[in-house]
């Protein structure tokens, strides 16, 4: 049965691509070639489409809140890189089958893809029974003995209960409320269900954002995200991608079950490859289509280039970020094998609880105070601005709470005085601020630094990497290193190359091609260019967001009405010095501790201390530096693969 292009696309199911497609008739003359965004496409009648895809081509947002006073503003399109952040609200509308819902909602194994929902009646299983309005979770769909089953969750006591629901089910499922903060490329790629709308809330939004706010000046309301959608296929004997608008005016037959579509160009996406075995690599492929303004050599990346697949893997790498308190920092994906080497810089602190995280066997952690502290307790100590500290262990202490004794948790420090010490208690939930001194000159290799140190780290690199013409990491005042991450990629080479490799990030660069045949070649010996991987901001708080929770500080009591605290930035601390009990130089800091460390740390070095205020000085002149850092080029052996802020 012939149906309109709009009507196939509302009924399509996703998980039943790709599907083929016969051109039934339409308002265009048989034989006409048009152009689709870019794309010319011929659609005679009886032309035959195979469908690879639907995707969201643009968003159109609606206000959904009137202002008094003002036009209602009009629809307008809202950019797919726009830096906001939403909350999701729930849609009123009932999903009638658990067969609607799977059709319409993405659900997979991201964390994204486990929609809630709850039920306006008892769901009676055979060996549980989910009770009206309880939170059911959809975790995965799969076949289970020939019929199609959706794997779901209900947590009850915090244990989780699992079960199955048949397609077939039936009742008023409605989606739970959604507490989570999306971004607009998380709502679009996993949050909109097909053939509805999405009603959002505007929570934040990026001052970065470097184009003109569409919406009204202080807007933080809801909206409503409609969106548009445009068709991805092949045609027979054409290797580029058609893109089609479904509300193009034709009429379609689907012809699936009755042609074979090994006729057509098999085109893999960069993650249909790394789903591929292990055991089908290497391959020969060629380019089809690759993103703009990435900085892999145009030479090796480029539409109708052979290039070879060697393997899939995990990498690591070492998620960085520029220290910069007025500019935007820029952020970096840099691989353990970078071969330039770090300075260590002074970490902040925020809170006594950040010490006992930071502190290592390997050396005691010296810091400055630049925040006054009153303890509500009196077997606390107090702490005031300048003061410093050795970080030894955390332990627990009793204090008196209103006449009765109570246990608190407390990190073990030496305060150090010109020429003694003298033990101190700081309460782990303390909201001080202090500023690391540095001792050690010694310079790193990254991979050194992460075996030896807690991350995050702040460093400088002092050595270039020298096999890099320009190296992007040199120019900039400063670095934190936050984290170390897995990611997947794909090596590839050129074909006349194959020994010359390149990796190519799965999740950040979208390369579609075409397989050509198996690779036979020897390749055990090669020559793998790392890339040092600017990302965007938005990739960055991906990366971010889901990483692994630490423990959060205890719960500070309630303030005590006669705490007086001083607050000291990194800047006024140096402004300040005359008044503040510092050591002036290098040297004063050396006698009025060298003394005390020679008493009671034997086993620290007595040409260890050195001048806090120059590390103070020297952090603040990094953070006021203008952003003029000079931006890297790009080189036969490692390359900036840059994503940039709006590319898509």
């Amino acid at each position: 049965m012939a149906l309109s292009l709009e009507e196939f696309v509302h009924s399509l199911d996703l998980r039943t691509l790709p599907r083929v497609l016969e051109i039934q008739s339409g308002i265009y003359f048989e034989g006409s070639i048009y152009e689709m965004f870019g794309n010319e496409c011929c659609l005679s009648t009886g032309e035959v489409i195979k469908i690879t895809g639907l995707k969201i081509k643009k968003i159109i947002a609606e206000i959904c809140e009137h202002t008094e006073g003002c036009e209602s503003p009009q629809p307008f399109e809202l950019p797919m890189n726009f830096p906001g952040l939403f909350k999701i609200v729930a849609d009123k509308t009932p999903y009638l089958t658990m067969e609607e819902i799977t059709r319409t909602i993405h659900i997979g194994p991201s964390r994204l893809g486990h929609p809630c929902f709850y039920h306006q009646k008892n769901i009676k299983l055979e060996n549980l029974v989910v009770k009206q309005g309880e939170k059911i979770m959809l975790n995965s769909v799969e076949e289970l003995n020939g019929e199609i089953m959706v794997n779901c969750g209900v947590v009850r006591d915090h244990q989780n209960h699992s079960f199955t629901l048949p397609l077939s089910q039936e009742g008023e499922f409605y989606e739970c409320e959604d507490e989570h903060i999306y971004t607009l490329k998380e709502i679009v790629e996993w949050k909109i269900p097909k053939n509805r709308t999405r009603t959002v809330k505007l929570t934040d939004f990026s001052n970065k954002w470097d184009l003109t706010n569409p919406f009204p000046k202080g807007f933080y309301g809801a909206l409503i995200l409609k969106p548009v959608y445009e068709i991805q296929g092949v045609m027979k004997f054409r290797k580029d991608i058609v893109r089609i608008l479904p509300s193009l005016d034709v009429e379609v037959k689907d012809i699936t079950d009755s042609y074979d579509a090994n006729w057509f160009l098999q085109l893999l996406s960069t993650q249909d490859l790394s789903e591929m075995t292990s055991k089908e690599f290497p391959i020969v492929a060629e380019v089809i289509e690759v993103p703009q303004g990435n900085q892999l050599p145009r030479s090796i990346l480029q539409p109708g280039k052979t290039i070879v697949i060697h393997k899939k893997y995990q990498a690591s790498r070492i998620l960085a970020s520029e220290i910069r308190s007025n500019f935007p920092k820029r952020h970096f994906l840099i691989p353990t094998s970078y071969k330039g080497k770090f300075k260590r810089r002074p970490r902040e602190f925020p809170t006594a609880y950040d010490l006992e995280i930071a502190k290592s066997e390997k050396e005691p952690l010296h810091v400055v105070a630049t925040k006054a502290f009153h303890p509500t307790h009196d077997e606390l100590s107090s702490v005031s601005v300048g003061d410093q500290f050795l970080v030894h262990h955390s332990q627990t202490t009793e204090v008196l709470s209103e006449g009765i004794k109570k246990v608190v948790n407390v990190l073990a420090c030496e305060k150090i005085l010109k020429k003694s010490s003298e033990a101190a208690l700081l309460p782990l939930y303390m909201e001080g601020g202090f500023v690391e001194v540095i001792h050690d000159k010694k310079q790193y290799h990254i991979s050194e630094l992460c075996a030896q140190f807690h991350l995050p780290f702040n460093v400088k690199v002092s050595v270039r990497d020298l096999s890099i013409e320009e190296d992007i990491l040199a120019a900039t005042p400063g670095l934190q290193l936050e984290e170390a991450i897995t990611d997947s990629y794909l090596l590839i080479s050129d074909f006349a190359n194959p020994r010359e490799c390149w990796e190519i990030p799965v999740g950040r660069l979208n390369m579609t091609v075409q397989l050509v045949s198996n690779f036979s070649q020897d390749t055990e010996s090669f020559l793998v260019r790392t890339l040092i991987e600017e990302i965007t901001e938005e990739q960055y708080y991906m990366m971010r967001r889901y990483e692994s929770s630490l423990l959060h500080p205890p719960p500070r009591p309630p303030k005590h009405p006669s705490v007086g605290e001083t607050k000291l930035t990194l800047l006024n601390l140096a402004e300040e010095k005359k008044t503040v009990a510092l050591p002036k130089s290098p040297k004063s800091l050396h006698v009025d501790l060298s003394k005390k460390l020679q008493s009671n740390q034997a086993g620290l070095d007595s040409k260890a201390p050195v001048g806090c205020q120059n590390d103070l000085d020297d952090l603040e002149k990094e953070r006021s530096k203008s952003g003029t850092t000079a931006v890297a080029g790009t080189d036969v052996t490692t390359e900036i693969f840059k994503n940039k802020k709006h590319q898509k």
